[in-house]
């Protein structure tokens, strides 16, 4: 329903609906948000002349993975391209003040649990876990193709 039919009713930003991460490794990249605590949503490929001109290039052919996080509000969405070939950004594994989007992060509980299942997955601290004052403890991962996630838990 188009909002210009109802004066009365001003165009809203409702939420966030989700974050793009393009991958190339779509299992590997699975599997840690899957270890992070994320669900998959659904699975699909995508191609054709709607995909092509939503995204701006053309033969487009990707397999997209929709995760979210337990509490339904939060996703991402990742992508693997098939067709046209991705193009790699140096460099993959950016410090965190590199510019653009470096990290995501995420509200946990039992933080020294889900470092040590995404280390055991080869996933590496970016620095250390520390506590802020008294109000948390923070730790940023990276895992595959250098992505970062960060994880708080509430302390108290």
């Amino acid at each position: 329903m188009s909002t210009s039919s109802n004066p009365t009713k001003k165009p809203a930003l409702k939420r966030m609906d989700n974050i793009l991460i393009v991958v190339e490794d779509l299992e590997a990249v699975k599997a840690f948000f899957l270890a992070v605590g994320l669900e998959v949503e659904g699975e699909t490929t995508v191609e054709g002349l709607s995909v092509d001109r939503l995204i701006g290039l053309q033969g487009v052919r990707a397999t997209l993975v929709l995760m979210r996080t337990p509490d339904g509000y939060s996703r991402i969405e990742l992508d693997k391209f098939h067709t046209p070939e991705p193009i790699k950004m140096e460099p993959a594994k950016a410090p965190v003040n590199a510019l653009g989007i470096r990290r995501l992060m995420f509200a946990v509980e039992g933080i020294d649990e889900i470092v040590a299942r995404l280390l055991a997955q080869g996933a590496e601290l970016v620095g250390e876990v520390v506590q802020y004052e008294n109000a948390c403890r923070l730790a940023y991962v990276r895992g595959p193709e250098g992505i970062i996630v960060g994880l708080a838990e509430e302390l108290g």
